[in-house]
C-alpha cells in the first residue's frame, strides 16, 4: 500500500504509521473492506475515526481537475471548513457521494488532516509539512 518510508502497510494487523501535515501528532491507519461502507479507519490516541474508502479516490480525482495546489483546512466537524479547501470538498453536497465522507457523527470533520498523508504514503499526492496552512496536490 506504501510508496514512501513509512511504517505499516495499511492493514488492521499492520496499520501504517503517520504523522499529521505539520509533523505535530502521529495517528495510525488502516483500510477496511469488509465494513459497509468499505472505510479508511484512523487511530488517534484512543479516538477512532473513520472515512469512506473511496474517499481517496474521490479526492485524488478532484486535485487532479484543479491541476494545482489545495489547501488541506482540516476542521473539526461542528466547526466550518474554508471555503476552497480538501476539508471543505470532503463536507460538501456537491462532492462524488453528496456529502460527509466521514463515518461517526460527532467526528466526521478533519478529513483534510487524515486523509492527505495517507495518500502521500500511497504515493497518490504530495502534501506540504509546514507548521501552518498546508497543502496538497495530485501525483
Amino acid at each position: 500500500m506504501t510508496k514512501s518510508k513509512v511504517k505499516g502497510s495499511g492493514t488492521k494487523q499492520s496499520p501504517l504509521v503517520l504523522k499529521t501535515p505539520p509533523g505535530t501528532s502521529e495517528f495510525e491507519a488502516y483500510r477496511d473492506e469488509t465494513l459497509d461502507p468499505p472505510a479508511l479507519i484512523v487511530q488517534v490516541g484512543k479516538t477512532e475515526v473513520g472515512y469512506q474508502l473511496r474517499g481517496l479516490d474521490d479526492l485524488r480525482e478532484m486535485l487532479k481537475q484543479q491541476g494545482d495546489w489545495t489547501p488541506l483546512g482540516s476542521a473539526d466537524e461542528q466547526k466550518p471548513a474554508a471555503e476552497g479547501t480538501v476539508e471543505a470538498w470532503a463536507r460538501s453536497p456537491k462532492n462524488p457521494v453528496g456529502g460527509w465522507y466521514g463515518l461517526k457523527k460527532g467526528l466526521r470533520g478533519r478529513f483534510g488532516m487524515y486523509v492527505p498523508p495517507v495518500m502521500e504514503a500511497m504515493g497518490l499526492a504530495e502534501v506540504e509539512h509546514n507548521p501552518k496552512n498546508n497543502r496538497m496536490r495530485a501525483r
